[in-house]
């Protein structure tokens, strides 16, 4: 069972950057789909980014390409966001799948693809 832990949100202005860290615990050196989802008030969770750590893959939604980058080190995933827009405001969660981490490129947007979730880490871009 993998937990995960995010830090790194706050409040930034427009233009801003802030870098997301998702510690995990539980999977040691294990083949994941690992990902940051966003849920805005009154919308669906949404993608933003994911990673598939066997051969580093990494997936984003067209809203963030060129703005965002998802890495990995030392077992912490991150989420490296620059050039916030007001609608980047979101709560973000960390997500992340052991068994059907193989189903990454494909699915790495669904929700369902996913078993282990953080609590979140608020964004407000102002």
């Amino acid at each position: 069972h993998v937990q995960l832990v995010e830090s790194g949100g706050g409040s930034v202005q427009v233009g801003g950057s802030l870098r997301l860290s998702c510690a995990g615990s539980g999977y040691g050196a294990g083949i994941a789909c690992m990902a940051w989802f966003r849920q805005a008030p009154g919308k669906e969770r949404e993608g933003v980014a994911a990673m598939y750590t066997l051969f580093g893959s990494t997936y984003y939604a067209e809203s963030v390409k060129g703005r965002f980058t998802i890495s990995q080190e030392n077992a912490k995933l991150y989420l490296q966001m620059n050039g916030l827009k007001l609608e980047d405001t979101a709560m973000y969660y960390c997500a992340a799948v052991l068994s059907g981490a193989a189903k990454c490129g494909a699915s790495w947007s669904s929700r369902e693809l996913y078993k282990d979730w953080g609590q979140g880490t608020q964004v407000t871009v102002s």
